[in-house]
């Protein structure tokens, strides 16, 4: 019998699930065993899991879990360098040379475990099943308006904090830009044919900000892309991968620019592959945004757990893409989990060797 342990996510603001109690109770009728951590902050209850047949256990006690049971989470673990023995299902970021990465590879190496990266459950033609990418480039996009809305009063953007639902934020933000007495800002989305950039337009459209969108046809060139300076506000829904182009260069600092809002949803500064060059490090609910540069401001928005902002949205729509490929778990050797545990020991093994 397969054994899935949903773990309760340690990190602040994180309020999302990977799984809903329907989703488990269709686990449930198929034969599998959940246990669900018990959690404060998960934005479905957890009397619900237990109505829906999971074993509810305490938060954080996914150490103890049986051999065999598979933990199941989305962010990352609690950093105290425990070696890891289970097989870990969640989004681990430790595939592009991002130094936290290794040290996680590193535990799963000193543990016998085994890493299957959520973001790299794919079909059999490289395609990604289940994604949180459009609440992503939804919540991404309203963060970096809520930023311009900033500095037009020559602030800098405060904190963030979950909405409810996504309507209560639409009306806040449609709010805020009308006490500007401002023009929207022009908004370029690059990669807007993809979940996030699908996201971002939508929520930008929604709040009547015209929007410029490109995808692979107009970056395929390679740079220089000057056109992302001549907008006021840039959001990137391109992932840092090998080969992808620089939209923005470490000299986007300068004056003479339109550019003062930055972005970057897709969020892997520490990658040498990162598209936006001008900042080093991601940003946070409560400093959402880094100044880069001044006269005029450049802000990059850079939060890499957005979808949390619409935590009940986010979760519904990504537990539903994903149960199916959780119902696949009893075949972890196979199909979509067995490409990415492949993946995981192609870099485990890597590390062995450098």
């Amino acid at each position: 019998m397969t054994h899935l342990w949903v773990r309760a996510e340690s990190r602040a603001n994180e309020e999302r699930a990977g799984i809903t109690p329907e989703g488990v109770a269709s686990l449930v009728a198929q034969g599998f065993s959940v246990t669900v951590e018990d959690s404060p902050h998960r934005v479905l209850p957890t009397e619900d899991y237990a109505r829906a047949g999971a074993v509810i256990a305490p938060p954080g006690s996914w150490p103890t879990a049986p051999d065999d049971a598979i933990v199941f989470g989305l962010k990352e673990l609690p950093d105290d360098g425990l070696p890891l023995r289970h097989r870990h299902v969640m989004f681990g970021h430790a595939f592009k040379g991002q130094p936290a990465g290794q040290v996680l590879l590193r535990r799963f190496q000193a543990g016998g475990g085994y890493l299957y990266d959520l973001e790299y459950l794919t079909d059999d033609t490289g395609r990604r099943l289940a994604a949180f990418g459009y609440w992503a480039g939804y919540a991404g996009a309203a963060v970096s308006l809520k930023a311009w809305v900033a500095q037009q009063g020559g602030g800098l953007c405060g904190p963030v904090h979950a909405y409810a639902d996504k309507e209560l934020w639409l009306d806040e933000l449609r709010a805020q830009l009308d006490a500007t007495a401002r023009p929207r800002p022009h908004a370029l989305v690059i990669g807007a044919k993809g979940r996030v950039g699908t996201g971002a337009a939508d929520l930008l459209v929604a709040l009547g900000v015209p929007v410029t969108r490109w995808d692979m046809a107009e970056t395929a060139h390679g740079g220089p892309f000057p056109q992302v300076l001549a907008h006021e506000l840039f959001i990137n829904a391109i992932l840092a991968q090998p080969g992808a182009p620089v939209f923005v260069p470490e000299s986007a600092v300068a004056p003479g620019r339109r550019l003062t809002v930055i972005g970057d949803v897709a969020c892997d500064p520490a990658s040498d592959f990162s598209p936006i060059k001008v900042y080093d490090r991601t940003t946070t609910w409560d400093q959402p945004v880094l100044r880069v540069a001044d006269n005029p401001p450049l802000d990059v928005m850079a939060i890499d757990n957005l979808p949390s902002l619409l935590p009940r949205e986010s979760s519904e729509d990504y537990a539903g893409q994903l149960l199916p490929v959780l119902a696949q778990l009893d075949r972890i050797d196979e199909g979509p989990w067995g490409r990415a545990g492949a993946l995981f020991r192609d870099n485990r093994d890597r590390l062995t060797q450098t």
